[in-house]
């Protein structure tokens, strides 16, 4: 069973049910990205792409970029957040959107918010790793025990 990634309006909800504390980012690993961070951007990322086996397939995210700045006091309430979404939300034709955020760790990675928790400490966003995956595994024979089956059925 695929987890559920949450989405724009799961974010705008849990901002909404707790203005006045702190937005919080936890990577993979269990570490926090440092307090200080800003958001950059909040963008309408959309790909429209064919697959190995042929089918054509589109996808359209929220992608909130993380900054870290030297002003090591600043400190984003969740009220704030909420405004900055407001502007952005004309982008979005649903805010049943997946939320992924862009953060710059030496690598520009992009994570998928895998749970969002409202505590005393602040609103928190779990996030967690993105993967590839083939999308065509029923037209490429794939087996998850043999590597080479896409490339032995000819469709990659």
């Amino acid at each position: 069973m695929e987890k559920k990634t949450m989405t724009l309006d799961d974010l705008t909800e849990a901002l909404s049910a707790n203005p006045k504390v702190a937005v919080r980012l936890v990577l993979p690993d269990g570490s926090f990205v440092p307090a200080h961070f800003h958001v950059t951007e909040v963008g309408r990322v959309q790909k429209d792409f064919i697959d190995c086996g042929g089918t054509l397939r589109h996808s359209v995210a929220c992608v909130l970029q993380i900054w870290i700045a030297n002003d090591v006091d600043h400190r984003l309430e969740a009220s704030k957040l909420a405004g900055i979404l407001r502007k952005g939300i004309a982008l979005f034709e649903s805010r049943d959107v997946p939320l992924e955020v862009e953060y710059d760790s030496g690598v520009i990675s992009q994570y998928p918010v895998l749970k969002i928790e409202a505590t005393s400490e602040g609103v928190i966003l779990h996030l967690e790793t993105k993967h590839t995956n083939c999308l065509a595994q029923d037209r490429c024979g794939v087996r998850l025990d043999v590597v080479s089956a896409c490339s032995e059925s000819g469709c990659c």
